[in-house]
């Protein structure tokens, strides 16, 4: 339907803009973030409660309010970080911040250097390729403690540990990359996660970090 003229000398209308309410700011932490280094023993789950016949973290770590920030799977040791703080939390564990990784890996039979070519150019697996990677012989190998239960050692074949950093997270990436390059892992222990170690925590102890 056409507008009416307006009249002369008419006030123009006016144009109301409905304001919109303030968003309401972000409380800050009243408390500092908490930050846990935790070495995971072989057969424990990246969480609080048992299932089946693995262990769970409640066995080690007494603490309210903390969670896993990424994880690592039972029959794999090493790092296990946990926090209370939701975005560091995030900045861990999700793989587009591309946070390395290290991981110590004794492997079946003697890798040579087309073997850890391979792995540094990046391997194709089921689900894509994955990103290049660092990865180096161990001589000697790294002072671990004993696993329980140990590893299956064959007389006629050899081990070596080989030191692999990645940026990715995939289900159970490292074990299937060194498979793919004829090297089936034997034994994980995941070393570093960014800047954090796994110095001076012996398997199934903690210590806090922040």
């Amino acid at each position: 339907m056409a507008t009416a003229p307006r009249p002369p000398g008419a006030p123009r209308p006016t144009l109301r803009v409905r304001r919109q309410a303030a968003t309401a700011p972000v409380p800050a932490r009243s408390t500092p973030a908490r930050l846990i280094r935790f070495n995971k023993p072989y057969g424990v789950l990246s969480q609080f409660t048992a299932e089946g016949r693995w262990r769970g973290l409640k066995e080690f770590i007494d603490l309210p309010g903390v969670y896993v920030a990424g994880r690592l799977d039972a029959d794999s040791e090493g790092l296990l970080l946990l926090t209370d703080d939701g975005a560091l939390q995030a900045r861990i564990a999700d793989p587009r911040h591309k946070m390395e990784k290290t991981y110590w890996v004794q492997v079946e039979g003697a890798p040579d250097e087309a073997a850890l070519a391979r792995l540094r150019a990046g391997v194709l697996l089921g689900d894509g390729p994955t990103l290049p990677a660092r990865a180096r012989l161990m001589e000697p190998p790294p002072t671990l403690w004993e696993r329980d239960p140990p590893i299956r050692e064959r007389r006629a074949i050899p081990t070596a540990w080989i030191e692999l950093v990645i940026r990715e997270g995939r289900n159970r990436q490292v074990r299937r990359m060194t498979a793919a390059v004829g090297h089936p892992t034997l034994r994980l222990v995941r070393a570093a996660i960014g800047p954090y170690s796994l110095d001076g925590l012996l398997p199934g102890s903690w210590a806090a970090l922040a």
